[in-house]
């Protein structure tokens, strides 16, 4: 029988109705209780770091996690933690460069109604997971909906819906039928885990819009040493801005253009708004990444090394299926 740490951290699948809301208010020990079932397969430790509404999840909530894993790494065969759906994509993209070439299992899990609902979602995910990480190594993961996501390419596409992630230009990794697993990608990790323990949080995602104005970029470089471009299609800066461009780059910011259509990614090459400023400032490019891990992958990137060549060298070094090109 496999042995568990399940790490409460709040979230809707841990909440009550309160008279200002719903907030989280159920204990680990409480969520289990609810499903009993788990009892049959695996063994199971809980410990609650925080006890959160994800919304105020922060980079250091990922860190105390990923050393919460590392410090009981040796003690459990898989992790499962209970977050809440808004930043969960976040939080998994950020444990997916934390946490590296793990054998064992880290699966994240919410719900969009709380557990003690009569009508909810929370029962059948949190058992999924469970069962999921009882099934072998599968490194950095979201179980919901019955779907199994690598953790660097989720997003929460829907904010009632039980199916509310989606799995962005890639495969599920598996899924949960019934009780059964069914694997469609294998994971195969090499040599032993990697645990990092730095993040630059100075990273700014700067979305534009037809009309901004250009003082927009000087007051993200302000507050940054690392700007993602969430641009139009395939990828580019309007002329308009070129001038503040330039001026970031002479600062040393580290620029990385992304886009803002969320299907099929982005190619700088193909359009002369988008080769132009790839050809004269070298900029990174997300590809078929998504914004969340784009994020936390420049965080994870710059937290090794000020250096500009190695913050590219990590940045563009594929880490848990989180880009193709």
């Amino acid at each position: 029988m496999k042995h568990l740490l399940l790490i409460a951290t709040g979230g809707t699948i841990a909440s009550r109705h309160t008279a200002e809301g719903l907030a989280p208010q159920l204990t680990p020990a409480e969520l289990l209780s609810y499903v009993p079932d788990a009892a049959s397969f695996c063994s199971i430790d809980t410990v609650q770091p925080i006890n959160l509404d994800s919304t105020n999840i922060r980079p250091e909530h990922w860190l105390l996690l990923a050393n919460l894993i590392e410090e009981h790494y040796s003690r459990y065969d898989g992790f499962v933690i209970c977050h809440g759906t808004d930043t969960l994509a976040y939080t998994a993209s950020a444990l997916s460069y934390l946490i590296q070439r793990t054998a064992k299992p880290i699966v994240l899990t919410g719900a969009q109604r709380s557990i003690d609902e009569d009508t909810t979602d929370a029962k059948v995910n949190l058992l999924d997971a469970l069962r999921f990480a009882c099934s072998g190594g599968s490194g950095v993961c979201i179980v919901f909906g019955s779907h199994v996501i690598a953790g660097t390419r989720a997003r929460k596409s829907r904010t009632k819906s039980y199916n509310a992630f989606t799995s962005l230009n890639f495969p599920d990794l598996a899924s949960v039928h019934e009780s059964r697993v069914v694997r469609y990608i294998p994971y195969e990790p090499q040599g032993e885990p990697v645990f990092y323990h730095k993040l630059n949080t100075r990273v700014f995602l700067l979305k534009l819009t037809p009309g901004m104005d250009p003082a927009a970029f000087s007051a993200a470089g302000q507050l940054c040493d690392g700007l993602i471009i969430e641009s139009y299609g395939m990828g580019g800066i309007p002329d308009v801005y070129l001038e503040e461009l330039d001026k970031l780059i002479r600062q040393g910011k580290t620029v990385i253009m992304a886009t803002q259509v969320p299907q099929e990614g982005s190619d700088l090459s193909v359009y002369q708004v988008g080769k132009h400023v790839k050809d004269r400032y070298h900029l990174l490019e997300t590809y078929d990444m998504t914004l969340e891990s784009t994020v936390t992958k420049l965080m994870w990137a710059m937290g090794q090394s000020s250096e500009p060549q190695e913050i590219r060298k990590l940045f563009c070094t594929t880490v848990n299926y989180d880009m193709l090109f």
